[in-house]
């Protein structure tokens, strides 16, 4: 089922769903139903599986010179969505990247995808590799998020880049996009960046998934700034607990978000490690309980592969 349609068919009760990573390239696919195995109890509706586009190291040969080799650090993302589908028989969401992809490549993998009967889709550019100042797309691929989505509903629309192709089969994914209520860090304002948000919806976006916030009324005025220019998608709230001191530092540098004052102040005054993950638990359950009392539609967890702390929050919620 799509996501939009479970959503409408709960509306009025908020539901909750969970992202994961695919494990490092060596590792087992028990690793994600292991981590996966205590949360079903929630009945998530879907569960998101984020792709990661290839990376580089240098190898010293023998000569002494270094090679140049790229590698997919956590490849599988297609096939752990149908093993999660089959196991769970629930709706699994694979992220789809601009970056590192041929505009080719994607659509074979949106063609594997729906010969899986997956028909929900997450759409993303991608972040800068680490080598890279800024995000540099693919030369054959799709530069922003919206020329993905906008390549997934040609696709919708029985329309393929091979021009031969005549009547070429619909498919029929639903289509997700990111939001970010304190903007994208690369936005020159919050104004513009509702715009290109816009722009994505009306390209095709049929919900909205935000990134992490601290601070619900991040949220709650970004909803609102959404509705004022059109935005009529459901607008689903990412959450993720800071349990771990130093990312008081790691969060706000790598996700560009504020830590609330309140909160970074109880970070520093703890004396022990499981005292700040408790901080973290804390202030992640009181954030979800707004969410749901305020009709959020879905309260989605970045579960980063920890899903004690996660189980934890949820449990006090539902």
């Amino acid at each position: 089922m799509q996501v939009t349609e479970v959503l409408a068919k709960n509306s009025g009760k908020t539901l909750v769903s969970f992202e994961v990573l695919p494990p490092l390239k060596g590792g087992s696919m028990q690793a994600i139903f292991d981590m996966l195995d205590p949360l079903m109890e929630f009945n998530p509706p879907f569960i998101d599986v984020t792709y990661h586009r290839e990376e580089f190291i240098y190898k010293k040969q023998n000569s002494g010179y270094y090679e140049k080799i790229a590698i997919r650090k956590r490849p599988g993302t297609v096939g752990i969505c149908a093993a999660i589908m089959h196991r769970y028989k629930v709706d699994a969401v694979p992220h789809l990247l601009c970056g590192g992809f041929s505009i080719d490549e994607t659509e074979n993998a949106l063609i594997d995808l729906n010969f899986l009967n997956i028909n929900n889709v997450l759409a993303l550019r991608g972040d800068a590799r680490p080598f890279e100042k800024k995000f540099v797309p693919d030369p054959n691929g799709n530069a922003y998020a919206i020329d993905l989505v906008k390549q997934i509903n040609r696709m919708n629309q029985g329309i393929y880049l091979d021009t031969n192709i005549a009547n070429g089969a619909s498919t029929n994914f639903c289509i997700g996009v990111a939001g970010y209520p304190e903007k994208h860090f690369e936005s020159p304002n919050g104004d513009m960046d509702l715009l290109y948000l816009k722009q994505k919806v009306d390209a095709g976006a049929d919900y909205i998934v935000t990134q992490m916030f601290f601070d619900n009324k991040h949220y709650f005025d970004f909803v609102d700034k959404c509705r004022a220019i059109g935005i009529q998608v459901p607008i689903i709230p990412g959450l993720k607990p800071l349990t771990k001191r130093y990312q008081l530092q790691s969060i706000p540098r790598n996700f560009y978000v504020d830590i609330p004052k309140e909160l970074a102040d109880e970070v520093h005054a703890a004396k022990t490690a499981e005292a700040v993950r408790s901080i973290g638990i804390e202030w992640c359950t009181a954030q979800s309980k707004e969410l749901k009392e305020k009709g959020a539609p879905c309260l989605h967890y970045y579960t980063m592969g920890d899903s004690k702390t996660i189980k934890q929050i949820v449990e006090a919620i539902y």
